[in-house]
């Protein structure tokens, strides 16, 4: 079986299974979007969705953002993890949106990228997510999923993308990306379903009869 092939059928099988994709993050414009993703990082959108709306009633744009002192945001934010670094990461960057773009979230990922605590995968999710712009957010779970679909050999979370827009049309990128994580989420997780159990790795592999072995850096 081919690439494309176990791609279409990959497709075919979340499409069927999850016809709607709401965002998973709590979020009621572009800059919630983006403190809920870097909020994200190493952390569970779970636990994400209990703490912002502290947060936001604290302040849900950027020139009040900017007014609170990072101390004051991490009392929030501090279950999420990574606390000191994120609550200035949203400061900084709360700061940065006021004296460059009038507060608001540029609807450009170079620009979005350059932010304090933005990196590649959290401006990708804002650029698709948020302004509906194609992209493929790429995190370890979706890149450890495309390992076990066959759908790449990428060793990190940068070539996985590209093989992945190579192989899926445009057009179903922003959609696919949280698609692949719910299924994860539900049948695919990492160690229950071992690449052998699930719909899709059956459909993909279907004479894997041991455990997936993932490729590592």
């Amino acid at each position: 079986m081919t690439r494309a092939e176990r791609a279409s059928i990959v497709l075919k099988i979340l499409c069927d299974h999850y016809p709607e994709t709401p965002v998973p993050l709590d979020h009621k414009d572009h800059f919630t979007l983006l403190v809920a993703v870097l909020l994200s990082a190493q952390c569970t959108d779970e636990r994400v969705n209990k703490v912002t709306p502290k947060l936001f009633k604290l302040a849900d744009n950027a020139k009040e953002m900017r007014k609170k002192s990072p101390e004051k945001i991490y009392e929030i934010i501090k279950p999420c993890g990574l606390g000191p670094q994120k609550s200035k990461a949203i400061h900084k960057l709360s700061n940065i949106l006021c004296d460059l773009y009038d507060g608001e979230v540029p609807d450009d990922m170079k620009a979005l990228e350059k932010l304090p605590g933005v990196g590649h995968k959290t401006a990708s999710v804002v650029i698709s997510q948020g302004f509906g712009h194609p992209a493929f957010p790429v995190d370890t779970h979706i890149h450890r999923l495309a390992q076990r679909w066959g759908l790449t050999k990428g060793l990190n979370v940068k070539q996985t993308e590209k093989d992945l827009k190579k192989i899926f049309p445009k057009e179903t990128w922003n959609k696919l990306h949280l698609q692949i994580i719910f299924w994860g989420r539900e049948f695919c997780q990492a160690q229950q379903c071992y690449g052998i159990k699930c719909k899709i790795c059956k459909a993909t592999f279907p004479k894997r009869s041991r455990a997936f072995s993932h490729k590592k850096p």
